[in-house]
């Protein structure tokens, strides 16, 4: 999609529209292209457990309140 400057600002609708369609949008200012906006891409590209991190921890030994007060430690510390 090419968007001029005017659109931007009368039809963003329509440019976020696009976006969300997975289209990039060519910026046009006198009918020159100045830029692109590429949409961001936020799905996941698999299963949450087929992750790296998912589990790391399975080993620990200590419970999560135990490293959790050892991470933010206390209000004074002397």
């Amino acid at each position: 999609m090419q968007a001029s400057i005017v659109d931007l600002r009368y039809k963003s609708n329509d440019i976020l529209a696009a976006l969300d369609h997975g289209e990039e949008v060519v910026l046009l200012y006198r009918g020159k292209p100045k830029g692109t906006i590429s949409p961001l891409v936020s799905k996941l590209s698999g299963a949450v457990c087929d992750h790296p991190f998912f589990g790391m921890n399975v080993k620990a030994i200590e419970s999560v309140e135990v490293v959790m007060e050892q991470l933010r430690g206390g209000r004074y510390d002397f």
